[in-house]
């Protein structure tokens, strides 16, 4: 696994001059499929818009371009962390506390590796979780492999979308009268098109 603190060296003095919070830096795919994704929000919002996307990605890809960090190809990705987020960072477990969580363990907790939950939050690097088989339980942040938050209809109304302008739109515009089913082609579950 390649060490990602270099790149988030790079990329987070960037996202903190365009005004957002870095919230997640990694690598996924292999060979051709390699990906670099960057996650960020606004802190206001907790959320980017495509413009943002485009400013970060812009910003990063300059960057890049001089300083050259990444030997292997690879594809630039640039999103916000969206409804069902994952939690990095030490304050997003007193941010989103009240909120169902999914945790993966390095170190099991109650002989699980898996707990799900209320988040109730993180004092002196210990977080705390209502789990739903376990009850209250409390590991350290640091025995954390992955976590992220479960989408419920609480958490729908916590984030609401920036704005939805436009959606009308972009609706008007998909007509499925006009198209064309003979050529779309199908892909079974074998992978072969059909």
């Amino acid at each position: 696994m390649q060490d990602l603190q270099p790149l988030i060296d790079l990329i987070e003095p960037q996202a903190k001059k365009l005004g957002f919070d870095l919230v997640r830096v990694r690598f996924f795919g292999a060979a051709e499929e390699r990906t670099l994704q960057i996650m960020a929000e606004r802190p206001d919002t907790r959320q980017l818009n495509i413009d943002d996307c485009a400013k970060l990605s812009r910003a990063v890809s300059e960057l890049f371009d001089e300083v050259d960090p990444i030997e292997e190809a690879y594809r630039l990705e640039v999103s916000s962390p969206g409804i069902d987020r994952p939690l990095t960072r030490p304050a997003d477990y007193n941010d989103w506390a009240g909120h169902d969580a999914r945790i993966n363990m390095t170190v099991a907790v109650d002989g699980r590796k898996q707990l799900t939950g209320a988040l109730v939050g993180l004092t002196d690097d210990q977080v705390t979780l209502n789990d739903r088989k376990s009850g209250e339980v409390t590991f350290p942040f640091a025995d954390i492999h992955s976590a992220k938050l479960l989408l419920t209809d609480r958490l729908i109304a916590a984030t609401a979308p920036l704005a939805a302008d436009g959606a009308d739109e972009i609706e008007d515009e998909i007509d499925t009268e006009d198209l064309d089913t003979d050529d779309i082609e199908y892909e079974t579950e074998t992978g072969q098109e059909d």
